[in-house]
């Protein structure tokens, strides 16, 4: 049941954010492991001339390395999918419901790996990592796909010693990994589950993600990119912010935010005065709370890389891509997403042979339904990573 709470209402003003608020070397490393992976050509033009991944790690892995997990994240998602906020960790495990002792994938009995991607901010080699010449790459940074994103992971994955997944399970943009990687290397992916995500952007898909990309470098403290060294509060935080609001529209129903909000006013503000109704509030503390935890051009590089997302290229098509994945596959969507269709869920249940049947999570909550329905996702998880048991590594 939707619950009827009004977004938090301004008490105190806060102190200005960061310019960017990506991890940078100095500061608290939490539960953060590192693995320097050499350089990587990319899938377009450029090259990274030294790659690095952040990840975490819980459990222990096998001797046999067959109880091995990868988890990906989604676009604003990182690597600290379970535990409490701390040290280097701004916020709690995005996945703690899903991911921990006990939980359906359970930490006392898989190996679960969860790297933040490419291009991220909390780690890994991103625009604001350090170019070789010592400055941050800001606008120089090259464009990644999530291609690039996989091949950095699979060198990971050698990295740690484990030739394959007992499960690789995405969410969203973490799903489009997750397929790309049982196409790229279907001998490494036994199981796989694609959860509220898609085999190729859509049209409308582009069109959202480019509104959120204008919005962002039409703030002039976007600087182009470069504006790691601005002063706290003098970053791209009104461009992230608003592309924020854009996308949280898609990630949230119809019916919730009319349910939750309706033409209710935000405390005491009033409408006729041009004061905001509370669903306006919702978005501007969204908005304001990403800007906090989160780095501009992480968001456009990886928002790019969902735009020129297409499983099918160069393979002869989706479908053609779709059929060649071995990994035993469980496909699930979300009834009210608005952002990644059930339609598309459906394409890519249809195109891989021997997929599970179509799961559907029926939640008012729309796309992130995915992060908020653990009672009715959790049981699926366990028992599809239940039949990696059987079938250890070759």
């Amino acid at each position: 049941m939707i619950q009827h709470r009004l977004a938090p209402s301004r008490t105190r003003t806060p102190e200005p954010p960061r310019a960017s608020s990506a991890w940078r070397e100095g500061d608290p490393v939490g539960r953060r492991q590192f693995a320097d992976l050499g350089p990587l050509a990319l899938e377009g033009d450029g090259l990274l001339p030294a790659v690095r991944l952040a990840y975490e790690t819980w459990g222990t892995l096998a001797p046999d390395g067959s109880n091995a997990v990868l988890v990906l994240h989604a676009l604003t998602g990182d690597a600290h999918v379970t535990g409490d906020a701390g040290p280097g960790h701004p916020t709690p495990g995005w996945w703690s419901t899903l991911v921990g002792p006990g939980a359906p994938i359970d930490t006392d009995r898989w190996f679960v790996v969860a790297p933040n991607v490419l291009g991220g901010c909390q780690g890994s080699t991103g625009p604001a990592s350090t170019h070789p010449d010592g400055r941050p790459w800001g606008s120089r940074f090259p464009h990644l796909t999530v291609r690039d994103q996989v091949a950095a992971e699979l060198r990971l994955a050698d990295a740690l010693g484990i030739r394959s997944w007992a499960l690789v399970v995405g969410a969203s943009m973490g799903g489009q990994r997750a397929l790309e990687w049982a196409v790229t290397a279907p001998e490494r992916v036994r199981s796989l589950a694609a959860i509220a995500t898609s085999a190729q952007t859509t049209g409308d898909q582009i069109a959202s993600f480019h509104t959120q990309l204008t919005a962002l470098s039409a703030d002039p403290r976007f600087r182009g990119g470069d504006y790691y060294e601005a002063a706290d509060g003098d970053g791209p935080h009104a461009g992230l912010g608003l592309a924020r609001q854009i996308a949280h529209q898609t990630y949230r129903s119809a019916q919730e935010l009319d349910t939750r909000f309706g033409r209710i006013p935000q405390g005491g503000e009033q409408p006729l005065a041009g004061g905001r109704f509370a669903v306006q509030s919702y978005l501007d503390h969204h908005g304001e709370k990403l800007a906090r935890r989160f780095d501009a051009n992480t968001y456009a590089v990886l928002t790019r890389s969902m735009i020129t997302h297409d499983l099918g290229r160069d393979r002869g098509g989706v479908e053609a891509a779709l059929s060649q994945i071995t990994a035993r596959t469980l496909v699930v969507a979300v009834d009210s997403d608005r952002l990644f269709l059930p339609a598309q869920s459906a394409r890519i249940q249809a195109g891989i042979p021997g997929a599970a049947p179509l799961r559907t999570l029926h939640t008012p909550y729309g796309h992130d339904g995915f992060l908020i329905e653990h009672a009715q996702l959790g049981p699926w998880i366990r028992e599809h990573l239940e039949t990696a048991v059987h079938h250890p590594t070759d």
